[in-house]
């Protein structure tokens, strides 16, 4: 947008360029100032160009026009006054980002506005004359007259120069300017707990305003005034931070602005910890300190630490920590940050981290190789901070198919311009079954789920420049690996990049140094519009690899206000030929990857830019650059050197590679020694050349290696480093415990002790004695009482006082040092025993501990007493009871120097304590063993007794923990096995085997094995003479072994007659052998028979095409397996034989008649659900020409005959629908195919039996279509009945009262009607009530339909039946006229009418009569009568016309009352005559 105006007169185009500009410059300021202050019209222009705007004076003496506007740009915002004038350009005012800015530009608005008002009262100042100056004339003037004319001009410049000079002073668009620092803030290291003062002085007008931002956040000093302080006094600004700690070390903004624009300077402060000795890491824990805000120290524990975690790609792992934080103080929560490799993780869709108050967790969604790592949780208090750290490992997600590479990672784009960008990645740890050929890389434009591959050959570089973006669109790439077995999975996706320009790019990245003020800027039109673009520089090759090469260079400095695009071209070395290589599209960025270039040909390059206006001049070429590979593969890394750190981990170091450029960091690999198998350690390449292995097996031998890698590969393997055994590092033992003092003489004192708990790793090798004199209460300095060391667990101090008290201390070494002095014993008197009874056993330990038992073991106390120690007594005790709590395991005394102690509780912890006796009495406890905590140690083995092949006998125990320079050790009943003929013990890897060389009852006895250097892990075995005696004869049965068969020795019939013998062998090896025998000859393969053994299944068979007269005899399979023998046998003789032979004759007669057409399913009948008796076959081999023939009885059935409507076909079924059968049906049918091939024929005897089974079926499914029992209440009584599909006479039914069969009788009748079966009860009572059940014959016993007629059904029903039973009763009784009346009665006058009508009813019903629905009673013209109840007659005397009409007889007793109505009609005979005259 530009708010320049341009003076366009004709009479002035021959002017000086210069004098033009300057007639430009002040005619701008002549038209804003008439615009101003005069009316003026003006009229907008549209064209192709852009707005055009004309401006007319009053005396139209002079027309100036605004400059058309660029294509690309917009109209610009004009400001008009209140008589619609132009007065200028309007800036758009846009919101602005923070509330400070806000305030400021209300403040400066007043201002702005004044010196507004000020500049146009100052331009209209200098165009006043300066009009005068530009006025122009036409006129002829000689040549004299035209030089006085040009020095007078340049007088007038001259003038013109200076007046531009005064304005510019004297314009405040000059004397405002932006802000600038004069004095800038400066970095400062200071220590913790000092204040600090930022300071700089800023100058610009209008008077700039202040702003100090920490990290980019803005400082609110008013609300943290105990922190910061902020001052301003005469463009001097400061921030003063106090009591700094850790969390100000940070880098400070002071950005100022004004109306004129805005600048930023930042200052870093740093707060350093004074501390002693070593200089703490970034996550070391720091000392805690007081915090003056809430006036507390802060202490941070963090528990439930989470450990070294596993987990795999796509999975959703979490890790956490409980964390307490002391003193509780109310809404302060400590600031909890999680790291990964020491840089913080922000919450994304991958990261998620929650604080809970007390738990921080950090859950990690769908895992990929990139979340690898080691992970460190702090939390920042206002005391300090403490840290936890682990490593997290992610194991590639299984492979879609063998053999492929697993994903790359580590997906980043670089060096992003408008339709360029650098992919880059690292190489995935595991190359697939062979090496890895390239990779593909992938693009998806955001917003969309549409995958495009950017290369069409993979690409060998892990790095990679995509062209072709479209500018001002968001991408994310992918890259997929690539080796001889095919592609692997896609990376995890990059993060989204913007084709753009870097410029535009670093300005949305940083944003505005303080908050923007929503100001824009606009500048004089540039005047290079429409000018060629310069040439590019500094054009230089900033990649080369054999598949491609990538330019970069500068834009031109002259390029107008148009973007430019370029063009690339190339030139082979020793030729002059530039050949475009872009020729299509010209690019937008500076920056172009060329691909198809010869390998190891040397180019040339050069760029030129091009805009609307033309094509440049070419840049300056680079030098002659040859196509090949710059970056060289690693060098191998030096030697590893591995050492043991935990029971699944070790520690390696290695040197790193020499030579290498650009190192992305190394891979380290593991394999089982006796394996070729090498798996990945890590997952994520590391630089360092430490690294801590976790994830192994304990016990198992491995080696490793490592290889380097870089954007150009994987470098070779590094030598393999020493096979080192996977167990705990060695540590010095753990204390001595429990020094005790065992015997006691004048000189000498005898001191126990017990074995450390841990012995650290390594044996204990001895133990040194520390004593020292109490005396008083004093005690004295403590002095060696060996310099060598004691290998038992106790020692003769000799050479000592009499009557003086000591003190010991003993300290246990093995092969890493010497561990920490025991406690003190307590102050043991010098002074010899008198006492009789034997002292107190030593060497108590336990071994074998189980969740209910142990064995417990010890040693003979140094001090017998006066008599031998003949016993000892053991007693226990719960570690959490108290004194009270002994009790003795055992009631008699115990010999031996060992004892197993049952019936304990899991999980429960106890003490031992042993006694010795002597004929004197028993003596004191020992010292208390333990606490022991009954508990099956995790992967504990007992020991297995195994019987091999050979027959030989052995004892094996297994050991998963053996750590280094543990050994097995067997014992016999808890004793040194002196005998070694008895046993051979062979060692191997974790497992000893105890081999019996002659099993006999000198072996009877306890077998235990106890590992040294370990945590007490122990077993034994106890073999018995009944256990002994079943190991003998397992041993008999391996020495001489029998092949087992799986099954016994079978005979199948196959196809043509064919016979199959065969069994199935369970156990045998690849070198079994068979021997085959017929009646003790062996036979072989040949034209008769034929062998096979399948020794992927173990099956043994025999085939014989047909079976004659002489196979009749016994089969035989003899196997031999190594040592192993097995024989089975199939006897094929006699009856069995013979019905053999058969089944193969007709197997193979079978065969013969299938050739032709045959009947797969012969002749047979079915009964549908209709009761339809349908005979049907199935047919097979046929031809369209093959015949098929029915008979019946022996006569075929004719396409003319009735019956041949019943036969039908379809799908290669016949069938012959009989319907519903009948006695006439009864005969043989037959079925006969036959055409060129041969004939069959298929046949059914429907009569006798035949008839009978139909008959049977037929049954069958009408008893199974019966419907359930209903009941039917009728005036009579009930009637129960079912409905059947279809019934016949021959179809028996019976119906049964309570399970007892029914007499027909006039009261209970059983029958059928259609389909429907019924019985009917009469006048039922409540002895017809109950269960009936009716029986329907179906062939074999019946279907029963069952009804319970009592309760509800049989108070319905009976009171249904009484109701009907009454209402017929009433229908039967009740008065009604029964007949003799007529309808109609046509009588001549004068005569007399006599009617009877029949009455019935009971009782006897009460008789009138009506005429005309009035009553008529007896008299001399009417005489009723009613006789015996039956007969009612009237008789009318004498009858007149006056007797015509309705009459009625109404009969009416109790059950009802009936009208029999007639019509009486009396005639005149001449009236009769005269009607039969008038019709003639």
């Amino acid at each position: 947008m530009s708010g320049s105006l341009h003076l366009m007169h004709k009479q002035q185009e021959h002017h000086h360029k210069e004098q033009q500009q300057q007639q430009h410059y002040e005619s701008s300021y002549y038209l804003s100032t008439r615009s101003s202050v005069s009316k003026k019209s003006y009229s907008s222009q549209k064209s192709s160009h852009g707005v055009k705007v004309t401006v007319q004076t009053k005396k139209g003496q002079k027309e100036v026009e605004l400059s058309p506007l660029p294509k690309r740009a917009k109209r610009p915002y004009l400001a008009m006054d209140t008589d619609n004038e132009i007065i200028g350009y309007v800036v758009p005012v846009f919101r602005a980002n923070h509330e400070a800015v806000r305030g400021l530009m209300e403040a400066q608005h007043e201002e702005v506005r004044e010196e507004g008002v000020n500049y146009v009262a100052m331009r209209n100042l200098f165009i006043r004359e300066a009009r005068e100056a530009m006025e122009v004339k036409v006129e002829k003037k000689t040549r004299k007259r035209h030089v006085i004319e040009s020095v007078e001009r340049m007088a007038l410049g001259r003038t013109l120069d200076e007046w531009t000079e005064f304005r510019k002073k004297m314009n405040p668009d000059c004397l405002t300017h932006r802000p600038e620092f004069v004095v800038k803030p400066r970095g400062q290291t200071v220590w913790e707990g000092k204040n600090v003062t930022l300071h700089c002085t800023v100058a610009g007008w209008p008077k700039p305003r202040i702003a100090w931002y920490k990290n980019n956040l803005l400082i609110d000093a008013k609300a943290h005034s105990e922190k910061y302080t902020v001052e301003s006094n005469y463009n001097m600004h400061s921030l003063e931070i106090k009591n700094c700690d850790f969390f100000d070390t940070a880098q400070y903004h002071a950005s100022v602005l004004n109306v004129k624009g805005e600048v930023s300077c930042a200052a870093t402060v740093v707060v350093k910890r004074f501390q002693d000795g070593e200089i703490p890491g970034p996550f070391d824990p720091k000392p805690h300190g007081f915090s003056p805000e809430h006036g507390v120290t802060f202490e941070t524990t963090i528990l439930d630490k989470f450990e070294v975690a596993f987990g795999n790609e796509g999975e959703t792992l979490s890790v956490g920590c409980t964390v307490i934080i002391y003193p509780t103080i109310k809404q302060y929560q400590p600031e909890v940050v999680w790291y990964r490799d020491s840089v913080a993780l922000k919450p994304s869709k991958w990261v998620h981290t929650h604080w809970s108050g007390d738990r921080a967790t950090l859950t990690l969604v769908h895992l990929n190789k990139e979340d690898e790592g080691m992970y460190t949780l702090r939390v920042n208090t206002k005391s300090g901070f403490d840290t936890y750290s682990a490593y997290v490992f992610v194991r590639d997600a299984e492979v879609e198919m063998e053999g492929v590479p697993v994903a790359p990672l580590d997906v980043h784009c670089h060096d992003a311009n408008k339709d360029y960008v650098v992919v880059t990645w690292k190489q995935p740890a595991v190359e697939g079954s062979s090496s890895i050929l390239g990779y593909y890389i992938d693009r998806c434009e955001v917003g969309t789920h549409h995958w495009a591959q950017c290369n069409d050959s993979p690409v060998k570089y892990a790095r990679f420049p995509v062209t072709g973006l479209v500018e001002g669109r968001s991408y994310v790439f992918r890259v997929r690996a690539l080796n001889r077995a095919g592609v692997s999975r896609p990376s995890r996706v990059s993060e989204p990049i913007v084709a753009m320009d870097p410029s535009d790019r670093a300005r949305l990245r940083a944003g505005p140094s303080a908050p923007w003020t929503g100001m824009i800027k606009f500048t004089e039109e540039d005047p290079t519009v429409g000018v060629i673009p310069g040439e590019p520089s500094d054009v230089v090759v900033t990649e080369a690899t054999k598949s491609y090469v990538v330019l970069g260079w500068k834009p031109p400095i002259q390029r107008g206000h148009e973007g430019v695009m370029y063009y690339i071209e190339k030139c082979i070395e020793g030729t002059d030929q530039w050949q475009r290589v872009n020729t299509g599209m010209p690019v937008k960025s500076p920056r172009y990857a060329l691909f198809d270039l010869a390998e190891g040909k040397a180019y040339s390059f050069r760029v030129r830019c091009c805009n609307s206006a033309g094509v440049g001049e070419p840049s300056a070429p680079t030098e002659d650059i040859t196509v090949g590979d710059k970056l060289e593969l690693p060098s191998a890394p030096g030697s590893v050197v591995v050492t043991r750190n935990t029971d699944t981990s070790v520690v390696i170091f290695w040197e790193a590679s020499k030579e290498v450029k650009h190192l992305v960091g190394y891979y380290i690999e593991c394999c089982v020694v006796g394996t070729d198998v090498w798996e990945p350690c890590n997952n994520k390449p590391v630089k360092k050349t430490r690294f801590v292995c976790h994830g192994l097996s304990t016990g198992v031998n491995y080696i490793f290696r490592v290889k380097a890698i870089n954007a150009a590969g994987y470098s070779q393997s590094s030598p393999e480093s020493e096979a080192v055994v996977v167990k705990h590092a060695v540590a010095v033992p753990d204390n001595v415990t429990g020094v005790t003092l065992l015997e006691a003489a004048k000189d000498y004192m005898m001191l126990g002790w017990k074995e450390p708990a841990h012995n650290g790793g390594a044996d204990v090798r001895g133990y040194f004695l520390d004593y020292r004199t109490v005396k008083g209460g004093v005690v004295g300095k403590w002095h060696e009482m060996n310099l060598q060391a004691v290998t038992s667990t106790s020692y003769k101090a000799e050479n000592l006082k009499e009557n003086v008290f000591y003190q010991f201390q003993v300290r246990a070494m093995n092969m890493a040092g010497v561990s920490k002095p025991s406690s003190p014993s307590v102050a043991l008197e010098c002074k010899e025993w008198t006492i009789t009874v034997p002292g107190p056993p030593t060497g108590l330990h336990v071994l074998e501990v189980r969740d209910t038992s142990a064995v417990v073991l010890w040693e003979p106390p140094v001090f017998d007493g006066r008599s031998p120690v003949n016993g000892y007594y053991l007693d226990l005790k719960e570690a959490s009871a108290g004194d009270e709590g002994w009790k003795a395991v055992h009631e008699k005394v115990n010999k031996l120097k060992y004892m197993k102690v049952t019936s304990l509780k899991a999980g429960a912890s106890y003490v031992f304590r042993l006694r010795a006796q002597n004929l004197a009495g028993v003596g004191k406890p020992s010292a208390v063993l333990g606490p022991i905590l009954a508990q099956t140690r995790p992967g504990t083995h007992e020991i297995v007794v195994d019987v091999d092949d050979d027959g030989v006998i052995s004892m094996i125990f297994e050991c998963s923990e053996m750590a280094e320079g543990s050994e097995f050790i067997w014992s016999k009943n808890y004793q040194a096995i002196t005998d070694t003929s008895r046993l051979t013990i062979v060692n191997e890897r974790g497992k000893s085997r105890a081999i019996f060389n002659d099993p006999s009852l000198e072996d009877l006895g306890t077998f235990s094995c106890v590992v040294t250097n370990t945590d007490g892990i122990s077993s034994s075995y106890t073999l018995t003479e009944e256990g002994l005696k079943r190991l003998l004869d397992i041993s008999h049965d391996h020495k001489f072994p029998v092949i087992p068969f799986k099954t016994d020795m079978a005979i199948d019939l196959l196809e043509k007659g064919c016979v199959r013998i065969w069994t199935q062998v369970e156990k045998f090896t690849s070198a079994c052998q068979v021997e085959y025998v017929f009646n003790d000859a062996i036979i072989t393969q040949g034209k008769k028979y034929t062998m096979n053994f399948d020794k992927s299944t173990g099956i043994i068979e025999m085939f014989m095409d047909s079976l004659e007269v002489t196979d009749e005899g016994t089969f035989t399979f003899n196997l031999v397996d190594g040592k192993a023998k097995g024989t089975i046998s199939l006897v094929l003789i006699g009856e069995e034989f013979r019905e053999l032979q058969k089944k193969s004759e007709f197997e193979r007669a079978e065969w013969v008649r299938k050739q032709g057409p045959h009947f797969v399913e012969y002749l047979d009948f079915a009964v549908t659900p209709e009761c339809d008796v349908l005979l049907k076959c199935k047919i097979g081999n046929v031809k369209p020409e093959t015949e098929i023939f029915w008979y019946k009885d022996g006569n075929e059935i004719a396409e003319e005959d009735e019956e041949a409507n019943k036969i039908g076909r379809q799908n290669g079924s016949l069938t012959f629908n009989i319907g519903k059968i009948s006695k006439k049906d009864a005969g043989i049918y037959e079925v006969e195919l036959r055409d060129e091939r041969g004939k069959d024929k298929s046949m059914f005897n429907l009569t006798d039996a035949g008839y009978q089974a139909v008959m049977n079926e037929l049954f069958r499914v009408i008893a199974n279509s019966s419907t359930e029992i209903k009941v039917l209440s009728t005036e009579h009584g009930i009637v129960l009945h079912s409905f059947v599909t279809y019934y016949t006479e021959e179809q028996r039914v019976g119906w049964l009262h309570k399970d007892a069969k029914i007499a027909t009788s006039e009261r209970v009748k059983a029958g059928v009607t259609g389909e429907q079966l019924w019985l009917k009860i009469n006048e039922p009572t409540e002895k017809d009530k109950g269960k009936y059940t009716m029986d329907i014959f179906d062939g074999k016993d019946g279907v029963k339909r069952v009804f319970d007629l009592s309760g509800k059904a049989w108070e319905e029903a009976f009171e249904e039946f009484q109701r009907l039973k009454a209402a017929a009763i009433a229908e039967r009784n009740r008065a009604r006229v029964i007949g003799g009346l007529p309808d109609v009665v046509a009588i001549q006058e004068g005569k007399s009418l006599n009617l009877t009508g029949n009455v019935w009813g009971d009782p006897v019903p009460e008789v009138s009569w009506v005429k005309n629905e009035r009553e008529l009673l007896p008299d001399d013209h009417y005489s009723l009568k009613f006789e015996h109840g039956k007969f009612a007659s009237i008789t009318i005397a004498a009858v007149t016309t006056a007797d015509s009409g309705k009459y009625a007889l109404l009969v009416k007793n109790k059950y009802g009352t009936e009208a029999g109505e007639f019509t009486v009609s009396v005639y005149i005979p001449e009236d009769e005559e005269s009607k039969e005259e008038g019709k003639e």
